[in-house]
């Protein structure tokens, strides 16, 4: 089910204003910016080893990501988990009593499907990810 660690998640006020950390001081590649647009977020891939680190930035005011850092601050939002078949691994963690927060894939980053397990349950926001959907 659980294939690796695909990614960790970390909101930011502005992706510009830290990138240079990551790319200039850790001396990492930045490998693309993405906008989702339904996620109302802006996203920057970067690549370590086989997982990734994902700068999220708030695109709206009145997103996710925007309330996210307004409550706690910038810093970890979330882990990702990649998954080789989505739907099973939501029915399976369903199965097991945990919490969804997504009913239904949606669409992520980089073409891939995704679905989030509410933090209540598992003391941590999960996002499991299937890739190439």
């Amino acid at each position: 089910m659980i294939t690796r660690i695909n990614h960790i998640g970390i909101a930011v006020n502005s992706i510009s204003d830290v990138l240079k950390l990551y790319t200039e001081a850790l001396g990492l590649k930045l490998k693309d910016i993405e906008i989702v647009e339904e996620q109302k977020v802006r996203t920057a891939i970067i690549p370590v080893g086989e997982s990734k680190i994902e700068l999220l930035e708030s695109t709206d005011p009145e997103g996710v990501i925007a309330k996210f850092i307004e409550k706690k601050g910038e810093g970890l939002h979330h882990l990702a988990l990649e998954v080789d078949n989505i739907e099973a691994a939501m029915a399976n963690i369903e199965k097991q009593g945990v919490q969804l927060v997504d009913k239904k894939p949606r669409k992520g980053v980089e073409n891939t499907s995704i679905a989030f397990l509410h933090p209540k349950g598992t003391r941590a926001l999960i996002e499991l990810v299937e890739t190439g959907k």
